[in-house]
C-alpha cells in the first residue's frame, strides 16, 4: 500500500535527524527545522506542490558538498535514493533533486538553468535562515569550523568573485556579510520571503554598526 504525503513527511525527519546529528552548527537538525518552518509558511501564499516545497526543505541539506569536498552530486544522489526507498513518484523526486542542486548561493552565479515556484519557495526560505541573529550566529560557528578569522581589515571583501572563488574562500567571517549576506534581500523570490528578509536585513545592519563601534 502506497504510503501518504504524511507518511513520507515523517519518515523523511526521522532520516534527516539521524543523518544530520553530528552536522557543524550552522547546517544540522535544527537549520533544516527553521528552513521547514519557514517554506511552510511561504507556501501557503504561493501556487506550488506542497510535498516537493516540504521534501526539498527537509533534503536541501542532506549532504551538502561544503562537506563534502565540493561534490554538488552527493546531495541530489542521497535524496533521490531515499525517496526512491519510500517509492515516491518519479516526477517529485526530480524535481526535488533539481530544487537542492540549484537552492545554494553559489547557484546565483552565472546563468540560472532551473526555475519552479517550489524552488523560489524552498530558496527563499533557506535563505532567510542566513539572515538576521540566526544568519549572524551560524556565520560564525561555520567560520569557526573553518578555522578562519573573526575579522582583519587588511583583507577587504571581494565583491566580484567567480563561483569557483566563492568555494575556495577563506575570507574572514565578517567579509561574509558583504560578500552574500547583505545581499539576500533583493534576492529573494516571493513577497512573503522579501517581507521575512526585511527586519532580519535591518537587524544584521545594525549589528554591524555596533561590531565596528567595538572595533574602533
Amino acid at each position: 500500500m502506497a504510503m501518504t504525503n504524511q507518511q513520507i513527511i515523517d519518515e523523511t525527519v526521522k532520516f534527516v535527524r539521524e543523518t544530520l546529528q553530528n552536522a557543524e552548527g550552522g547546517h544540522d537538525w535544527w537549520h533544516i527545522q527553521r528552513v521547514w518552518v519557514n517554506a511552510k509558511k511561504i507556501a501557503e501564499q504561493e501556487p506550488c506542490d506542497i510535498l516537493t516545497v516540504e521534501l526539498a526543505a527537509l533534503l536541501h541539506d542532506i549532504a551538502d558538498s561544503k562537506f563534502h569536498n565540493g561534490d554538488e552530486e552527493i546531495g541530489p544522489v542521497t535524496a533521490g535514493k531515499f525517496l526512491q526507498g519510500l517509492d515516491v513518484d518519479a516526477n517529485v523526486i526530480e524535481h526535488v533533486q533539481q530544487i537542492i542542486r540549484h537552492i545554494s548561493f553559489k547557484s546565483s552565479f552565472g546563468e540560472v538553468k532551473f526555475q519552479s515556484p517550489e524552488l523560489n519557495i524552498v530558496q527563499d526560505a533557506d535563505r532567510l535562515d542566513a539572515l538576521g541573529a540566526i544568519g549572524i550566529a551560524r556565520t560564525f560557528s561555520f567560520g569557526g569550523y573553518k578555522g578562519r578569522e573573526i575579522y582583519n581589515p587588511e583583507v577587504p571583501p571581494d565583491l566580484n568573485m567567480s563561483k569557483e572563488e566563492y568555494k575556495k574562500s577563506t575570507n574572514p567571517s565578517i567579509n561574509h556579510f558583504y560578500e552574500k549576506l547583505l545581499l539576500l534581500k533583493d534576492k529573494m523570490n516571493t513577497t512573503a520571503g522579501r517581507q521575512m528578509a526585511e527586519q532580519r536585513h535591518a537587524f544584521m545592519e545594525e549589528y554591524l554598526r555596533q561590531f565596528y563601534s567595538e572595533v574602533e
